[in-house]
């Protein structure tokens, strides 16, 4: 799409970004409060007792909001969005929208703003929609859990085609982000499986999205870290969906040889429905622990197979299936697995039905949950990396950096870019094929050993400087950044556009402070 030559009004609002840059500290928040009282909404807000909505999964960063929204109606959003647009720069009131709290740095906060709790819908508004037919979709909320979306679907016989390994994440959430998983390479990540979006801007506008209608929002939204509206409906795209999942682990001692086969298989006609992998350094008993979910094809072998002390790569693959193809399905899995060149004493197989396959992840979460390891801080740091500088990254950072056992797991596994569509707003690197690199840890609370929050700050630090320095053209997914600059090192050449598209849909910088990109500009006149 081509830009047309900035308007008047589209300069203006441009000035009022950059002005965003300069910070005044003068408190207006206050001022806002008795306005906010005269709406007249389907919900509520409340004013006090609001420090849920000042934390987040990352369980690092809390900032406290004047007041939370608590929606019954998309029309609840926009006339408070609206409201403080009207304001003006005489307010310093912003909106963040809150999912299901998962944010890692404080993206979702809103520092003496307005918090929208997107879970807070309910009656038919909040109702789900599943057409069924040749290109079967559903129709579902913004804040909706993409568990709710697959109970739902499966009712139908159907499902999403893209995922995230936790399902317990909003539409809007994932939406604003990319959504990635296992299925990414085949499907694309759920940002490329969306037909239509509702979203309710920076000036408070509702507006339907699509690729045929105001597309240049459907487009900036997806994957625009919610800098450009709130989306408040998705039409999803779905398939039919499996019974049942065979789920495989194999293990390899070689980097290349791993990497070899994972690319092999995201390029083969006929694979794998997932393919995942995670990186393992020196794990106590590793396989033994997989017992609890897995059974060793050959238990003799397996129950000898040591890996303390080793660097271990494990290849994670998943094959769907219906109950009346199992003979044909085990054909298949022998099949590919003989093209595979893993430690033949480390195969695992499991055979576990569709959704407590997607499910995974909840599992662990309740056990983290009941020992009161889940609301720890979390220090996450996801990369997308090139796969010409994939060795390279490994031989660093899997050879020097991470010396020891991880206090969570590292995902690591190869995309094509081409499923991926280069309108949205989302960053990648150079390259048809790259690398989804995962550092998915947790800080024990006042531990001052190698678990805890410090020690993995600075491991963080050293691989980003490790990357800068070593110029593999690493972009960060879940972005974090502090200043302007690194962000518009993070956009490069795409920062113009993304610019464009903050002044048209919210010149005044309402959405999303959290995420730091850009800071309301405040008029003290």
């Amino acid at each position: 799409m081509r830009y047309q030559p900035i308007s008047i009004l589209s300069l203006r609002s441009f000035m009022i970004l950059i002005l965003s840059c300069i910070t005044i500290n003068i408190n207006f928040g206050f001022l806002g409060t008795p306005s906010l009282q005269t709406l007249s909404l389907d919900g509520h807000l409340s004013f006090d007792e609001n420090y849920h909505a000042a934390r987040d999964f990352g369980n690092r960063h809390q900032f406290l909001p004047l007041a939370v929204l608590h929606p019954k109606s998309v029309s609840d959003i926009a006339i408070t969005i609206m409201h403080v647009w009207q304001m003006g720069l005489g307010s310093e009131l912003t909106v963040a929208a809150r999912g299901h709290g998962h944010s890692l740095q404080g993206q979702a906060q809103a520092h003496r703003g307005v918090v929208i709790n997107m879970e807070s819908f309910s009656g038919l508004e909040k109702q789900m929609r599943v057409h069924t037919g040749k290109s079967p979709y559903v129709d579902a909320y913004g804040g909706e859990l993409w568990i709710n979306i697959l109970q739902e679907t499966l009712k139908y016989g159907l499902a999403p085609k893209s995922w995230t390994d936790y399902l317990h994440l909003t539409v809007g959430g994932t939406l604003s982000n990319a959504g990635i998983s296992g299925q990414a390479f085949r499907h694309g990540p759920q940002i490329s499986n969306v037909h239509q979006l509702e979203v309710v801007t920076g000036k408070g506008e509702v507006l339907n999205c699509s690729e045929e209608q105001n597309a240049d929002l459907f487009h900036g939204v997806l994957g625009g870290l919610g800098q450009f509206g709130i989306i408040t409906r998705a039409r999803i795209s779905l398939e039919p969906a499996p019974k049942m999942v065979k789920w495989i682990r194999v293990l390899y001692s070689d980097f290349s040889t791993f990497t070899r086969d994972q690319e092999h298989l995201i390029s083969a006609e006929n694979t794998f429905d997932y393919i995942e992998g995670f990186v393992i350094i020196n794990r106590t008993g590793l396989l033994n622990n997989w017992r609890s979910f897995f059974n060793p094809q050959d238990p003799l072998q397996a129950s000898q197979f040591e890996s303390d002390g080793r660097k271990l790569f494990c290849l994670e693959l998943a094959k769907h299936f219906n109950p009346d193809e199992i003979d044909t399905t085990n054909k298949e899995i022998e099949n590919l697995l003989s093209q595979l060149g893993y430690i033949s004493s480390t195969l695992f197989l499991s055979e576990v039905s569709y959704i407590e396959f997607l499910d995974r992840v909840h599992v662990s979460e309740v056990k983290l949950r009941s020992k009161g390891l889940w609301e720890v801080p979390h220090p996450w740091l996801n990369l997308l990396i090139p796969r010409s500088k994939i060795h390279d990254f490994a031989k660093e950072v899997f050879g020097n950096i991470l010396t020891d056992t991880s206090n969570g797991p590292i995902l690591i596994y190869p995309v094509h870019k081409s499923k991926w569509d280069n309108r949205t707003s989302a960053v990648l690197p150079e390259g048809d094929v790259f690398y989804l690199v995962a550092f998915l840890t947790s800080a024990v609370p006042s531990s001052t050993g190698t678990d805890g929050l410090e020690h993995i700050l600075t491991q963080n630090k050293r691989i980003l400087d490790f990357c800068e320095a070593a110029h593999l053209g690493v972009k960060q997914y879940l972005p974090h950044y502090t200043t302007q600059k690194e962000w518009r090192a993070h956009f490069g050449p795409r920062w113009q556009v993304f610019m464009q598209r903050k002044t048209a849909y919210d010149p005044l910088a309402i959405l999303a402070p959290g995420q730091k990109i850009f800071q309301k500009a405040i008029s003290i006149l």
